[in-house]
């Protein structure tokens, strides 16, 4: 065979293989996702049946981005409303810059501030947001993720959409879930990450 064929076989291997490595992760963090709506006290997930209307996007790598990270230092407090009425401080840490499917993006990540002042979860920072899908294929009040400062690396972070998650509104009423501010409305479709719920409730 020449050596050019050989090179491109190995090529398209190298890909399959990480790809399925990709799939492979992401189908562990699931489990874990879906194992704790089981143990957690607050939850309004609350028997394996319920669990299993929990739906996703295939995990697709063309979700997962590298992001520029702009820290904003001088923001100021604001109360984050929820969709409960209710309201809990944040502070806007930094703005992400990044494509998706080629096309430029920002979102603002932010820190909750009550959530700061305990040691497990000092470093925690939360983007909420909404997207083309948002009330079609995944919940109408929108998704998050969860990041870490120490993700930012090299005012970098890798920012993977198939982890986005549903708020507990989602499943049940009751719970005070922030409303993704207008900042955090992208106009592109992140086919990515949890879809609606697949039970009415």
């Amino acid at each position: 065979m020449p050596i050019l064929l050989i090179l491109i076989a190995f090529s398209f291997t190298t890909v399959a293989v990480a790809q399925t490595n990709y799939a492979d992760q992401i189908a562990r963090h699931r489990d874990t996702y879906k194992k704790e709506f089981l143990i957690t006290t607050s939850s309004p997930l609350k028997t394996q049946e319920d669990v299993d209307y929990l739906r996703f996007y295939a995990p697709d790598s063309t979700y997962r981005v590298t992001a520029t990270v702009q820290l904003t230092p001088d923001a100021k407090p604001f109360e984050m409303p929820t969709y409960s009425g209710k309201t809990s401080p944040h502070v806007k840490y930094a703005v992400l810059s990044f494509s998706v499917k080629g096309k430029p993006q920002q979102l603002t990540i932010y820190r909750n501030l009550n959530l700061a002042r305990m040691p497990q979860y000092r470093d925690y920072l939360f983007l909420p947001f909404k997207d083309a899908t948002s009330g079609l294929a995944t919940y109408g009040g929108g998704r998050y993720l969860d990041l870490r400062i120490g993700d930012i690396q090299d005012g970098k972070l890798m920012l993977d959409f198939n982890k986005a998650y549903n708020p507990y509104c989602a499943y049940s009423e009751g719970y005070s879930c922030p409303i993704p501010p207008k900042n955090n409305v992208l106009p592109v479709e992140i086919e990515a990450g949890e879809k609606t719920f697949g039970k009415v409730h």
